[in-house]
């Protein structure tokens, strides 16, 4: 009922996205998506990308005066580099491609695996929709669902929990805690300390010619019973949050709640034990399933955590072998971060968002916002019933 499709290169004139399916009433402005594109850009370590776009959204269809109307909404989110790039990336027959053409394949990148699949000899090809410049718009799609779940008062948040070798304390910090420390935070760190040498290891890593990863965690609050489902397969909402993380560029892993803890303990410290009280109905003490339970949604936090890998575009280059010689070279370097942990999670939050109002469109349908409001109103005074 709501899914969203998106189109660019890298270097192309401007990223589009279409969302289809969102209910008409939703207030959503330019203004609104763009705070999360400039959240994107931000982080520690950072690449020279940056200096260049300061990201800001068009919205071309579906909105009028500040609401959805219903109909397709069209996102578009232009590249300022293209003015340095469009004799390169014209798609008329006048681009010049024999410029700037890439066939030194990355480690690391789709640039080899996608240059066999597509049959190109110019890997620049494959690298300019490959390139992590997609989540831009991405980010303005997620932004339209976050809208969306706001109305129904849950919240999506996102923090870094790890830079390399250096973790964030953050056990037994409030929620409201860690929200309030990460206001000024370069990071997204919610542990001040840890920040510090975080900053530090991606400063030498910079020195180095090298690139750093880490883990950023996403949490869901305000959720509802009862969102998801056990019945197949690809309606399981963790198994959805976990393709919607592991779609970003760079994720290697995703868990949730205790994650791969739960290999290392018995069930006893596993399984989240059920209460029962008038005042607040069913709930549990414990939230190490992570507020998801058979693929559905039991009324706890989500907690859905995720492992960015080093970025692979290295200014000490890796070795390669060219694709059209074979001969092995050091790979080429096309402009890149350091360490983009902080952006990813913002990613994250936008990818998660979106999940929840497609889960949100598909338990409360309608038409319009005002509709869906109605139905979940009524769901939410049977489940307080039972």
């Amino acid at each position: 009922m709501l899914r969203f499709l998106a189109a660019g290169e890298s270097h192309g004139p401007e990223l589009t996205a279409i969302v289809e399916g969102m209910p008409s009433g939703v207030p959503l402005t330019e203004d609104y998506i763009n705070i999360q594109l400039a959240k994107r850009q931000e982080g520690y370590g950072r690449g020279g990308r940056m200096k260049i776009e300061k990201d800001k959204v068009r919205i071309t269809a579906g909105v009028r005066g500040g609401i959805t109307t219903g109909a397709p909404i069209c996102l578009v989110v232009v590249n300022k580099d293209w003015e340095n790039w469009h004799e390169i990336m014209s798609p008329g027959l006048d681009a010049k491609i024999e410029q700037r053409v890439v066939t030194k394949p990355r480690p690391g990148h789709a640039d080899l695996s996608g240059a066999v699949k597509y049959h190109h000899k110019d890997i620049r090809n494959i690298l300019e929709r490959a390139s992590a410049r997609e989540t831009a718009v991405r980010v303005a799609a997620g932004s339209v669902g976050r809208a969306l779940v706001e109305q129904f008062g849950i919240d999506v948040m996102a923090h870094v929990t790890r830079i390399e070798s250096e973790v964030a304390a953050i056990s037994g910090l409030a929620l409201d805690e860690i929200r309030k420390n990460l206001v000024g935070s370069e990071l997204m760190c919610a542990d001040h300390q840890a920040e510090i040498k975080m900053k530090a290891l991606i400063d030498r890593a910079k020195e180095e010619g090298d690139s750093l990863g880490g883990l950023f965690e996403v949490i869901v609050t305000g959720v509802p019973v009862g969102l998801g489902s056990h019945v197949q397969y690809d309606r399981r909402l963790d198994g959805r949050l976990a393709s919607a993380l592991m779609s970003i560029q760079a994720i290697k892993g995703v868990e949730i709640g205790l994650g791969l803890r739960a290999a290392e303990l018995p069930g006893s410290q596993v399984h989240d034990e059920i209460f029962y009280d008038p005042s607040r109905g069913f709930y549990r003490e414990t939230n190490r399933a992570g507020g998801i339970e058979g693929g559905i949604t039991n009324g706890e936090p989500i907690i859905v955590r995720a492992a960015m890998k080093p970025i692979p575009t290295l200014y000490k280059p890796l070795r390669s072998v060219d694709l059209i010689t074979k001969e092995p070279y050091e790979a080429s370097v096309e402009r890149s971060d350091v360490c983009a942990v902080p952006a990813a999670a913002v990613v994250g939050e936008a990818v998660i968002a979106f999940e929840m109002a497609r889960v949100l469109r598909e338990k409360f349908g309608g038409d319009s916002l005002e509709e869906m409001k109605c139905n979940f109103k009524s769901y939410v005074e049977y489940v307080k019933q039972v």
